[in-house]
């Protein structure tokens, strides 16, 4: 499912696009402007400018989806950097692709300047969409919204489902003025306990607290814990849905603040989200930007920062005698 890039070509993306140590990056907003309903939805489907992308897999969107609906298929790695073709080269999972190739793969699926954009979440697993709603802001697409519910929403609403695929011609889009909110491990580095800053793990809390996997692959073991002075606030726990990790619809802007919180995040802090590769971070920050957070997305993740051997504080190590 996830897509992979050689870490030599990742880090020459990253280097370009990190934000000086003092950046606050404006890209956090509100609620209102992050979500929209299916029953605003059914009201514009017909708005000449809007662009729907259903990010899921292939299979079910052909079983059906909302009408006008583009398939975002995550499985085929889309908006994302290719697989290497010499898998034996260091690399990382589910990076950024390059502008240009960004650039393209957008317009392929009719954006344009003007275009006013929906994300929608399905198979019950919204952590692929909110990746595409980071991928958008970060290719510096400021009308993109995503729809609280997903597909699920929509047929709970009354609406109905279509196996038509629509006739999509290429969008207008001019170059992308992308956005600096993917950074790397020493941006993340220089910010460990920074004032203003918060690293926040979306991981699974028993990775955070380096509980040690019931099956060991082959090689030697990875490092387990979390980055030093990092948060834990899980993914999962910003949405309901049925079956499936995480949910599709997010939960109330008091519960997520409590969750915030909770974990140690200040109201005002820059968040900086990093997970296993990159993907269910952006569902905790997505979360964060309707509090009004700034976010930022260390998109190598803890994958990364095992292979380049950095630190860690790990809760379950056995403490060493003094």
């Amino acid at each position: 499912m996830k897509r992979e890039l050689c870490a030599a070509a990742a880090a020459l993306a990253l280097v370009s696009f990190v934000p000086p140590a003092s950046a606050q990056v404006a890209n956090g907003s509100s609620r209102d402007k992050l979500l929209v309903a299916p029953a605003w939805l059914a009201e514009h489907l017909n708005d000449r400018d809007l662009v729907i992308l259903q990010v899921g897999r292939k299979a079910t969107y052909d079983a059906g989806h909302i009408p006008g609906a583009r398939l975002v298929n995550f499985d085929e790695g889309a908006l994302a950097a290719p697989m290497p073709k010499d898998m034996s080269q260091p690399h990382v999972m589910l990076e950024m692709p390059a502008t240009e190739a960004l650039h393209d793969q957008l317009a392929a699926l009719g954006i344009s300047d003007n275009s006013r954009i929906v994300v929608v979440p399905a198979d019950n697993y919204w952590s692929p969409s909110t990746r595409i709603v980071l991928t958008l802001d970060y290719a510096g697409l400021s009308n993109v919204s995503w729809l609280d519910g997903g597909v699920k929403g929509w047929t709970d609403y009354g609406r109905t489902l279509t196996a038509d695929v629509p006739d999509v011609k290429p969008g207008n889009l001019s170059p992308l003025k992308v956005r600096p909110i993917v950074v790397d491990e020493k941006f993340v580095m220089d910010h460990i306990r920074k004032p203003g800053f918060a690293i926040v793990d979306a991981r699974a809390r028993s990775f955070y607290d380096g509980i040690p996997p019931q099956r060991q692959g082959d090689g030697p073991p990875p490092k387990l814990g979390h980055i030093p002075g990092a948060l834990s606030a899980p993914y999962d726990q910003f949405a309901v849905g049925d079956a499936g990790a995480g949910g599709t619809t997010l939960k109330s802007p008091e519960q997520i603040e409590a969750m915030f919180n909770a974990a140690g995040v200040k109201p005002g802090d820059t968040i900086i989200g990093y997970c296993h590769i990159g993907q269910q971070a952006t569902a905790m920050l997505f979360a964060a930007r309707t509090l009004g957070h700034n976010v930022l997305l260390y998109d190598g993740s803890f994958t990364e920062w095992q292979k380049k051997d950095l630190p860690v504080e790990n809760p379950s190590a056995p403490k060493k005698d003094k």
